[in-house]
């Protein structure tokens, strides 16, 4: 049985809209969606802020000179972070696993603003003792340095670690790695995977 229970933040944890941040960036800024959508993500700028490549700061002086606008800072990290809501029915379930002693971490490719906003909205993540964030390891999943680095920062072998995200090919490179993965699609059908492997929680 899994010593370390990992699970993504994004559309597992928490729900996101890629969509909601260009439009309040765009209002930010005073400009089209579209350009943003292609400053930010088409070119690719989300991804290498997500892998620890540039700062919170490089990222919006790209933005401003991709962009040609001079926009407030805080407003656009705000306009780009204020795009989560919590994904109610899982909150019971981690509570339930982390009352019963079992630890627990997130393994996520983010941002720091991101994070920046998530951390102190959401009390859910309190109850993990590990944080394996993307823009801190420098690696984005489904590389496989990602589940390296997680792993050592769990303290676990990647055999004795398990793993749920709402992506396929994530989950299939953790089991590339070693992990006991599976696709998240709702808290009851997590709840099941996990009984199924013997995990003792109240749900």
């Amino acid at each position: 049985m899994a010593r370390f229970f990992y699970f993504d933040l994004g559309n597992v944890l928490v729900r996101f809209d890629h969509e909601l941040a260009c439009r309040q960036m765009a209002e930010a800024a005073g400009v089209a969606v579209d350009v943003v959508r292609r400053v930010v993500f088409d070119e690719g700028m989300q991804w290498r802020y997500e892998r620890g490549e540039i700062t919170c700061r490089q990222f919006y002086d790209h933005f401003c000179q991709q962009t040609k606008t001079c926009a407030d800072y805080d407003r656009v990290h705000h306009a780009a972070s204020a795009i989560f809501e919590l994904n109610a029915p899982v909150a019971p379930l981690v509570a339930g696993m982390a009352a019963a002693g079992h630890r627990l971490g997130v393994l996520s490719n983010t941002c720091a603003a991101h994070w920046k906003y998530c951390l102190p909205r959401y009390s859910l993540l309190r109850l993990f003792d590990v944080f394996a964030l993307s823009f801190e390891i420098g690696s984005m999943k489904p590389d496989p340095a990602t589940y390296r680095d997680a792993a050592t920062l769990a303290g676990a072998a990647p055999e004795e670690i398990f793993f749920t995200d709402d992506r396929s090919e994530n989950v299939e490179a953790a089991r590339a790695a070693g992990y006991d993965a599976v696709l998240f699609t709702t808290a009851p059908a997590l709840a099941a995977d996990l009984r199924r492997r013997g995990v003792e929680f109240n749900y």
